[in-house]
């Protein structure tokens, strides 16, 4: 007897110890350093234009900071919303984040139809970076200033062309937003990001754009495409002589395409924090400023909560423009 009730402490301890390692797992799981492998960075416009640059150049930062690599996986298409359902439908498990633009905050009020929702399905970890928009033509357009341009704009009877990093992009709107104030018209050509219609208004297949700066710069500096104006309120040290979009006749005429970072919703707030602060860190490195600033780019930084505020904000307001300008996709 003595025995049996010993064998049955020993049974009923050992069933309490392995009750308690159960327990135990998801706590000891909780607790795996993140990030213990590399992180997908997601950028839903193509290599080599505004948008991949800033975020190549912060992922490289921020990688050094984990102490993991951050690999960019460009999902280009759609303004923007193949690589954002792509981020939102992912594992919220810190692993993949979006590297988005303002865009993001346009798609609402351009599709009826969107295969996720940014409100729900994403969750804001940081606001990065701004970059002012530029009007430049094509080397050989004789215009060179904005009333010439202007001018040569209304002689063209709407047969002039522009190029945009997608329909319903800023870069779209903007010149939209230009031309009604203008009342003038162009024939609109959509491209899958600012690279590829940068490179067609270079080699003179399309008349102008209103692209961001940090992506135009090389090839104003080139002297393949002329630059007109900034859409800036003020003008910007880069550019010094150049006059804003609302000196050149456009009365308070100003636009920019801000930058963030975005994370599948219900990734745990602990990686969101230890995120935000990798970033907030980047955007304070002497050397990323340095080669944000050679771009024209301005950095920003925010808490999560701030980011979340200004995309609201971003929302209304572009549900507004939509709705003035008539612009609509699907």
């Amino acid at each position: 007897m003595k025995n049996d009730s010993k064998a049955v402490r020993i049974r009923q301890v050992l069933g309490t110890a392995a009750i308690a390692g159960v327990c135990l797992l998801p706590t000891a799981w909780a607790q795996t350093a993140w990030p213990s492998k590399p992180i997908t960075m997601v950028v839903p416009f193509p290599p080599g234009g505004p948008t991949d640059i800033v975020a190549r150049l912060l992922a490289q930062n921020i990688g050094q900071q984990l102490g993991q690599g951050i690999v960019i996986d460009n999902k280009p298409g759609a303004n923007g919303n193949i690589g954002n359902a792509a981020v939102a439908k992912a594992a919220p498990d810190g692993y993949t984040v979006l590297y988005n633009t303002s865009s993001i905050a346009l798609s609402p009020a351009l599709y009826k139809k969107l295969s996720y929702d940014v409100n729900k399905e994403l969750a804001p970890v940081a606001l990065t970076a701004v970059v002012p928009l530029a009007l430049v033509t094509r080397q050989d357009l004789p215009a060179r200033n904005v009333p010439e341009f202007m001018a040569w704009l209304k002689a063209q009877n709407g047969k002039a062309s522009y190029g945009s990093a997608g329909n319903g992009n800023v870069t779209h709107l903007a010149a939209f937003q230009m031309l009604h104030a203008a009342q003038l018209q162009a024939t609109h050509v959509p491209y899958k990001g600012s690279a590829p219609a940068d490179l067609a208004l270079a080699s003179g297949q399309l008349d102008f754009l209103t692209d961001t700066i940090n992506s135009v710069v090389p090839f104003i500096k080139s002297r393949h495409m002329n630059l007109l104006a900034v859409t800036t309120a003020e003008r910007m040290s880069l550019f010094p002589d150049v006059p804003t979009l609302a000196e050149s006749g456009l009365r308070g005429f100003e636009a920019g395409a801000w930058q963030g970072i975005m994370v599948p919703a219900g990734t745990p707030p602990e990686v969101i924090t230890r995120l935000n602060t990798a970033v907030n860190r980047a955007l304070k490195d002497p050397e990323v400023l340095a080669k944000l600033a050679q771009q024209g780019t301005e950095a920003l930084g925010s808490s999560p909560a701030e980011y979340g505020a200004y995309l609201q904000k971003e929302l209304r307001r572009w549900k507004e423009v939509v709705a003035v300008t008539g612009v609509a996709l699907d």
